[in-house]
């Protein structure tokens, strides 16, 4: 089956081996996805602002390999300070209010950068309406 893949640029990308999300069939996974623009924290010491740019990226991703928010199924959120979930949730529910995916939350010791308060990556299933678009 083919894959298809999406990369952001992220600096991680090629030293780890890996790309932001990848399409097979009529599933895509999004790969845990930070608060980064050109190796820089988007939003330093704002949750909510950090939250809100990760799932812009995430959104842009899964359009890339045409799919939608609506055909997200799960979500999963680390977090470095689970304290601030109101924050997190906010921007959670403005993207995923009607979506509703099951959707975890956990907090982690550290992210690969100390500015970084959130990683958040997702399941999508493409539905039959999405596919024949």
């Amino acid at each position: 089956m083919n894959r298809t893949r999406v990369f952001t640029g992220s600096p991680w990308e090629p030293v780890v081996g890996y790309c932001r999300a990848i399409r097979v069939g009529n599933r895509i996974e999004v790969a845990g996805t930070t608060a980064m623009k050109n190796g820089e924290v988007v939003g330093v010491g704002n949750p909510y602002e950090q939250a809100r740019f990760v799932l812009q990226t995430i959104e842009q991703a899964l359009q890339e390999l045409g799919g939608q928010l609506s055909d997200v199924i799960r979500t999963r959120m680390f977090v470095t300070d689970i304290s601030l979930w109101e924050e997190f949730g906010r921007a959670h529910g403005e993207f995923f209010r009607d979506v509703q995916p099951v959707a975890t939350m956990v907090e982690v010791k550290a992210l690969i950068d100390p500015l970084l308060l959130i990683e958040i990556e997702v399941e999508a299933h493409l539905n039959e309406e999405t596919l024949m678009d």
